[in-house]
């Protein structure tokens, strides 16, 4: 009897994500190489990394693994995630069909991964193959060497890039802004210093120089403790508004002039309105975390509103299938059709500095309504031992109300709804509280969900 396959830890359901050297170093980079090849049959591949420190040798393993597969590898060296996707969309008609990112986001210093993108920067799952992928590479397959190997070759302008990213506001319209942005440590510096000269901002710059050790902490503003220091620093400077990126800056997060931090949630519904401006009965996708603001905003602006599950894969996915015009999710992710339908960490601001300049009004007044309309818990995380237990009692206990389970357990009744799910990417519990205008009963509702969830830990 044939046994079992061992599954390699780093992969997930649509990316690999794992500690350096346990679970990803340069010997399984080698073998992910060679079994995308084999895979997805693609012959010529971007592939970039981000500024954590085993980066680039994991970029060197894997770039062998392609080209000994007779893969062509286009370099483009130190880069954000999207920079890849735009190559790999925007060079399909010169023979580019995959790409590979080499970076862990808003993980830890010791943990790297890689995202993947077959051609016009479609996204891999499990089921399409990254599945099969971890059984090659658990097997250790010995792979047939290529009597014509293929070659790596160097691309590292980011000319095309930046002109796309230009492309998405009218830059005479933009009016002067005082901007405060936290690269964290992260790969976003390069890009703001290439877009500066071309806009009519003033960027005060924080954690500038990219630093795969992450002095300052990982750059992940989702986490209240990294939130602070932006804050201050906009108030401090009397700074427009302030803005911050993960370290691989597909997602990007917003403080208004008062400092305060603009969950996610809400900059969905400002950008599903900004873009519904140019396309009246556009289609707009959001997750199932929080729904009640997107769903309302989007109707009124005459949009179709669509659920999806949660994770890029899915969302892309599904914004190719009806076309949609964007989605967002409320963990800052926010993608665009005019971007591949991929998600970009830099267009989101841009967006929003052509909205504060055409409406001439401070950020704090484009969220206002929204957040005392639709207040939220935030994004609360919890270790807990099982997981499916704690799921299938909140189900019991709440059962009276409408379930949906699109993504996780969603519960709605007439003045709350919550969502609790499990992590894709880390051993987490996440759970997401929303009331219609009711602060009191937000706080009441979320600690009782909490004190269910606290049993399991």
């Amino acid at each position: 009897m044939k046994s079992r396959t061992k599954h390699p830890g780093c992969f997930k359901s649509y990316d690999i994500r794992g500690k350096v050297p346990d679970e990803l170093n340069p010997d399984i980079a080698y073998l992910v190489g060679r079994a995308y090849v084999q895979v997805y049959g693609v012959q010529k591949v971007i592939v970039g990394y981000d500024i954590r420190l085993s980066s680039i040798e994991l970029s060197i393993a894997l770039i062998r693994g392609l080209n000994d597969s007779g893969c062509d590898a286009l370099n483009i060296g130190l880069c954000g995630t999207e920079e890849m996707y735009h190559r790999v969309f925007s060079l399909e008609n010169q023979g580019v069909d995959g790409g590979i990112m080499i970076t862990a986001s808003h993980n830890p210093s010791d943990y790297n991964g890689m995202k993947f993108v077959v051609q016009g920067a479609k996204p891999v799952t499990g089921e399409s193959g990254l599945d099969r992928m971890a059984e090659l590479v658990g097997e250790h397959s010995l792979f047939d060497m290529k009597t014509e190997r293929g070659i790596e070759t160097g691309l590292e302008s980011k000319d095309t890039y930046i002109s796309h990213l230009l492309s998405t506001v009218n830059v005479d319209e933009l009016c002067p802004l005082k901007v405060v942005v936290n690269n964290g440590n992260g790969c976003a510096a390069p890009i703001i210093d290439l877009l500066g000269p071309e806009l009519p901002f003033t960027f005060i710059k924080m954690h500038h120089t990219p630093d795969g050790s992450f002095p300052n902490g990982v750059p992940n503003p989702l986490l209240p403790e990294q939130r602070q220091e932006t804050s201050s620093r906009v108030i401090e400077v009397g700074a427009d508004l302030g803005i911050g990126w993960d370290g691989d800056f597909d997602r990007c997060f917003f403080w208004d002039e008062k400092g305060n931090f603009i969950e996610g949630y809400y900059i969905v519904g400002l950008l599903a309105m900004e873009l519904l401006v140019s396309e009246p009965g556009g289609t707009v996708l959001y997750d199932p975390r929080c729904v009640w603001n997107t769903e309302k905003l989007v109707k009124a602006a005459g949009g179709r509103p669509v659920m999806c599950r949660t994770g890029h894969s899915y969302i892309k996915e599904r914004m190719r299938l009806e076309d949609a015009v964007y989605g967002g999710e409320m963990s800052a992710h926010h993608y665009f059709r005019d971007f591949g339908y991929c998600d970009s960490g830099m267009v989101p601001w841009l967006l929003v500095c052509s909205l504060l300049c055409r409406k001439g009004v401070p950020l704090s007044r484009l969220v206002e309504d929204m957040v005392s309309s639709f207040p939220v818990s935030g994004e609360i995380n919890s270790v807990v031992d099982d997981p499916d237990g704690v799921i299938e009692e909140l189900k019991q206990r709440y059962g009276h109300g409408k379930a949906e389970f699109v993504d996780g357990l969603s519960v709605s009744f007439d003045n709350f709804r919550f969502n609790v799910r499990k992590s894709n990417t880390e051993p987490l519990l996440r759970l997401n509280v929303e009331s219609s205008g009711d602060r009191e009963l937000l706080n009441q509702k979320t600690e009782e969900l909490l004190s269910v969830i606290k049993q399991y830990s």
